[in-house]
């Protein structure tokens, strides 16, 4: 009797999960590029000027989610002022993650990751090439797309050994002699990016 109730309980639940499952955003069909109703309303009110333009104007369309795994990962490296990689077709990425390094394959589950300062690693074949992040957010989406932000990327044969062992030891200086929460704060800052940046010099 127990058995029975349970198993129909789980079964409802089942059911109910499936139903109410909510889609990823690479599941829903690319947005138009304009509002028609919006346009159509504005060239009412003013005839004479151009409706202003929207972010998703600028946006080109999702790809669709393939039906089987592609044999490439699509990356984005976008930064604030540039753009690093740009659609570009690579074997897989490993990213500096907060909870710890994160490799992503073609038809990796849809995920967003908080990074931390670290090594992004770019793997093409038998080519790895390293950029070193100093924080941001990955979004992985279920079309074998990885967008990769970050506040600062730096190929790692770029950084100068000399000059990160000499903001280590100013940083580590300055907390020291730090007096307020605030000083404390931006000098542990300090220390964990030039930390991060002498692990990826001598790792």
């Amino acid at each position: 009797m127990l058995r029975h109730g349970s198993r129909s309980l789980f079964n409802r639940a089942s059911a109910s999960s499936l139903r109410w499952r909510r889609q990823f955003s690479t599941d829903l069909p690319a947005e138009t590029a304009e509002d028609t109703k919006f346009v159509e309303s504005w060239k009412k009110m003013n005839p004479n000027m151009d409706p202003p333009k929207t972010p998703s104007a600028y946006m080109k369309p999702r790809p669709p989610t393939p039906a089987n795994i592609p044999s490439k990962l699509t990356v984005n490296l976008v930064l604030p002022y540039d753009s690093v990689l740009s659609s570009k077709e690579v074997d897989m990425v490993i990213v500096p993650a907060t909870t710890g390094q994160m490799g992503v394959l073609p038809g990796h589950v849809a995920t967003i990751a908080e990074l931390k300062p670290g090594i992004l690693s770019v793997h093409e074949g038998n080519d790895v090439t390293k950029y070193f992040l100093s924080s941001g957010f990955a979004f992985v989406h279920a079309n074998s797309v990885a967008d990769i932000i970050a506040i600062e990327a730096t190929p790692v044969d770029r950084l100068d050994p000399n000059l990160v062992q000499k903001g280590l030891a100013d940083f580590q200086q300055k907390l020291n002699t730090a007096s307020t929460d605030v000083e404390k704060a931006e000098a542990q800052i300090g220390i964990d990016v030039h930390s991060a940046l002498n692990a990826a010099l001598t790792g």
